[in-house]
């Protein structure tokens, strides 16, 4: 092996996860941080857990709320149709008298 380029090897790295469990391993970084571990993760816990840090979940939640109420019902729809059209009514006939 040519010396000099090869990066430092670290057999004892630590990962270090979010939730406070700690695994040692080897590493070209003596510690490493990660968000979700074996220890929690849904998959292996067996647990729903929304791990959101952008807030993301709760926009979702916001716009799909405001989309729901905003949907017009197919009454809604035939109210504000027949209340366009009784207004072009009027309106042609201010215009013809």
């Amino acid at each position: 092996m040519k010396a000099g380029i090869h990066p430092k090897y670290f057999p004892e790295a630590q990962l270090v996860c979010a939730c406070g469990v700690t695994y040692t391993t080897g590493s070209t970084k003596e510690r490493i941080d990660i968000e979700v571990c074996a220890a929690c993760h849904p998959f292996f816990t067996g647990k729903q857990k929304i791990m959101d840090t952008a807030r993301r979940v709760e926009k979702f939640t916001g716009r799909t709320a405001a989309k729901s109420e905003a949907v017009m019902t197919s009454k809604d729809k035939a109210a504000k149709a027949a209340a366009r059209t009784k207004a072009k009514a009027d309106k042609k006939a201010a215009a013809a008298s």
